[in-house]
């Protein structure tokens, strides 16, 4: 009988610094994962963390982790060519086939950008896929911006709107919180136009909010939950909300379901 909790090692590939307490693990792996799933890493006598999948690729996926408590701390110990732990994927994901052929929002705040970057990578790379498409990510300083590479690449196939709440110097993007740039979006027939927000709850709200007065239809709207995750498997409880299992039934929701989710 397969014991779910029994994890498999995996090669750091690479690990690439974003800031003082973000790094991008590449791990190995081979195997189907979607954008917005995730997986458990861990390591012995220190526990294990659920991390989103930020990228995926011919025999590895990226996992971006902000160094915050005990597991993390531990994982930043770790190079190119050491090993993690790994159960996974976990999750539902974002769907990529809800969103072809139609013009595409995304809107995420901070560590947000994580979940849907491959979604944006995506659909930057197969612009043949859709229609117009707009990113507004926001962040808090520019020292906190991640994925600076990926940023400038889409700029050359979508609109970006790159925003930070607040700068001590002048920084080469916007200033204010991604709801307020909602106006700006080339806005077609809002019945082919889908979006994806993905950030703090309180970002998410205002945005899904913003997104709501141009004339959205909540159908037309993902969330994901992904900060309610935690052993992946529905046994702990901590995700549950209502009868819904967040680490099960989600953590991508779309928002007619999604707008239920409070706690």
């Amino acid at each position: 009988m397969k014991n779910d909790y029994i994890p498999f090692p995996s090669k750091i590939l690479e690990v690439v610094r974003h800031t003082s307490i973000e790094y991008t693990f590449r791990m190995e792996y081979h195997g189907k994962v979607e954008p917005g799933q995730f997986f458990e890493v861990s390591i012995p006598k220190y526990g294990e963390a659920p991390i989103s999948v930020s990228g995926i690729g011919d025999g590895f996926i990226d996992l971006t982790i902000r160094r915050v408590g005990k597991v993390t701390n531990e994982v930043f110990e770790r190079y190119a060519g050491d090993t993690l732990l790994l159960r996974g994927p976990y999750g539902n994901g974002f769907d990529l086939s809800n969103y072809v052929g139609k013009d595409l929002i995304i809107m995420a705040g901070g560590t947000g950008l994580s979940p849907v970057r491959g979604v944006v990578d995506h659909f930057a790379r197969h612009p043949e896929q859709r229609g117009h498409m707009t990113l507004i990510a926001g962040f808090k300083t520019p020292h906190d911006i991640l994925f600076r590479e990926d940023l400038k690449r889409w700029e050359n196939s979508m609109d970006v709107i790159l925003t930070v709440d607040c700068a001590e110097e002048d920084v080469a993007c916007h200033v204010g919180l991604v709801t307020q740039y909602i106006p700006q979006i080339q806005l077609g027939n809002v019945e082919d136009t889908v979006a994806i927000v993905v950030g703090p709850p309180a970002m998410m709200r205002f945005s899904v909010q913003g997104l709501r007065n141009i004339g959205l239809p909540e159908e037309n709207i993902w969330i994901s939950q992904e900060r309610k995750m935690c052993c992946g498997l529905g046994k702990c409880g901590h995700c549950k909300v209502g009868d819904t299992y967040i680490c099960l039934d989600g953590p991508v929701f779309n928002y007619t379901k999604g707008k239920f989710l409070v706690d």
